[in-house]
């Protein structure tokens, strides 16, 4: 369903921030912000799990996340801005609320910064051994913060070619992958077995229809991201347009890339084929092809995609601690930006806390780092919950001030968000049942533990302040 968007004269951004993001920058961010390094690398284990019912897994998240940023796209069209939910849920739930999710969301960006940073030292040390893994570590961190650092347009630009590389690779290998399953690739000797193997090793679903929920839980975390171009679009000159586009192509983008390739990785090798969990589901499709150097080929599309997670991460850890400064929920510093239109101080403070937590990594990965991972774990989940209550008050407060802003609407309002919190919800309570050691029990518990700590914080702040009477900046409206 296409929504059409009355033109209107472009936007300015936020005081301070520049409209630096061209349009096609922003529509490649939409499309790589679905597509993280999670995907070629942890589907091996989801597809071990639930066999080829893994598509399933992958469907039904992407219908959630669909959801999700549909009801995203419908505030954030409305007003863009830097702040994204966070803003948004300052405004319908209350500051506790905006406080509470936009430090949390800063705390997970963190924490991958320092995965990510770990995940490409580890590539490139194998590559170039005469530099230690904590050097390349070091070494990406710091060119990609110099290029935050920059302009915003540096950072867009960059993001364009990672995510460029990205969607060319998928694209590529679902094509390629086709043509063999068919037995239309030149050159390859794989026998033209068409779909027989989504059913040829014991059914589609092996494992039993459970499966399809492990799957879930496995499968999840890897569409963590596709939130950023709402926060990237206020720096652009028509945030407006920009969502709704990045909006309306979120289903195609989902189907295309997360449920085509994996369809593709599942229909030409077997479920059950050990290379999945020991190579990887992508490098053993390629290699069953007989594309030479399959390893290698994955690896530099993965460090693309890790250093692709990594420039995104920091930019959005920046421009969210950017907005809680403005809104005087983090130091004043953090609002600020330089002539370039650059928040200097949210980004060096993001990128040290990313350094330590890389140091935790390799100082103390078991214990210290394992605690982040766990504390952090569920937090993508906790968003997606602020995002549909946020949105269910909010559609109202639209209504009410300016009904012709909404020109993005969530789907059957308000019985949809409602049965995504459902859905959610559920999602929660299931990983409670997952109790291995690190695994779905760990990151909720611990997960909410951080979250209630800092509601809690948020909570007697605020009383602080209205006893002091100390004036607050206005919420963020609809404008």
């Amino acid at each position: 369903m296409t929504t059409t968007v009355p033109k209107s004269p472009p936007t300015e951004p936020e005081s301070g921030l520049q409209a630096g993001l061209k349009s096609r920058h922003l529509s490649m961010i939409a499309i790589g912000g679905v597509i993280g390094a999670g995907l070629f690398v942890g589907s091996g284990s989801g597809i071990a799990a639930a066999g080829p019912g893994i598509l399933i897994s992958y469907a039904l998240v992407g219908v959630l996340v669909v959801l999700v940023m549909r009801m995203l796209g419908e505030m954030a069209a409305a007003n863009p801005t830097s702040g994204s939910f966070s803003a948004y849920a300052d405004r319908a739930l209350g500051r506790w609320a905006g406080f509470t999710i936009g430090w949390l969301y800063w705390f997970f960006w963190v924490v991958v910064l320092a995965v990510e940073a770990t995940a490409g030292a580890k590539i490139l040390a194998g590559w170039i051994p005469a530099v230690p893994q904590w050097g390349w570590a070091l070494i990406v961190m710091i060119v990609l913060t110099a290029t935050n650092l920059v302009s915003v347009s540096s950072y867009g630009e960059f993001e364009f070619w990672f995510a460029g590389i990205k969607v060319v690779a998928i694209a590529g290998f679902i094509v390629v992958g086709g043509l063999a399953i068919f037995g239309l690739l030149p050159g390859s000797d794989h026998p033209a077995s068409g779909f027989s193997n989504l059913t040829a090793h014991g059914g589609f679903l092996p494992n039993g229809p459970g499966a399809i929920l492990t799957g879930v839980l496995m499968v999840v975390f890897s569409f963590m991201g596709s939130e950023i171009v709402t926060l990237a679009a206020g720096e652009t000159a028509n945030p407006r347009a920009a969502v709704t586009k990045a909006t309306n192509s979120v289903i195609w983008r989902i189907a295309v890339f997360y449920l085509g390739s994996i369809l593709i990785v599942v229909s030409l090798v077997g479920w059950d084929d050990p290379a999945i969990l020991k190579d990887g589901s992508y490098v053993a499709a390629l290699s069953s092809v007989g594309i030479p150097h399959a390893g290698e080929i994955m690896n530099a599309i993965v460090l693309t995609s890790v250093l692709s997670c990594l420039n995104s991460g920091l930019y959005t850890a920046s421009r969210m601690a950017f907005s809680l400064g403005r809104r005087s929920d983090a130091p004043a510093s953090f609002g600020r930006t330089t002539d370039s239109g650059v928040p200097r101080s949210a980004i060096l403070a993001s990128v040290v806390f990313g350094f330590v937590a890389v140091a935790f990594n390799y100082l103390w990965p078991d214990t210290v780092f394992q605690f982040l991972l766990n504390a952090s774990g569920a937090i993508a989940l906790f968003v997606w919950l602020v995002i549909c209550f946020s949105q269910l008050r909010m559609r109202k407060i639209i209504e009410r001030e300016s009904p012709e802003k909404l020109v993005v609407r969530m789907w059957l309002y308000p019985y949809l968000t409602w049965a995504t919190i459902a859905l959610i919800t559920f999602v929660l309570g299931y990983m409670l049942t997952d109790t291995a050691d690190g695994g779905g029990r760990d990151q909720v518990v611990l997960s909410t533990l951080v979250a209630l700590a800092v509601v809690v914080y948020a909570v007697v702040r605020q009383r602080r302040a209205v006893r002091k009477g100390t004036h607050t900046p206005d919420r963020v409206k609809v404008s």
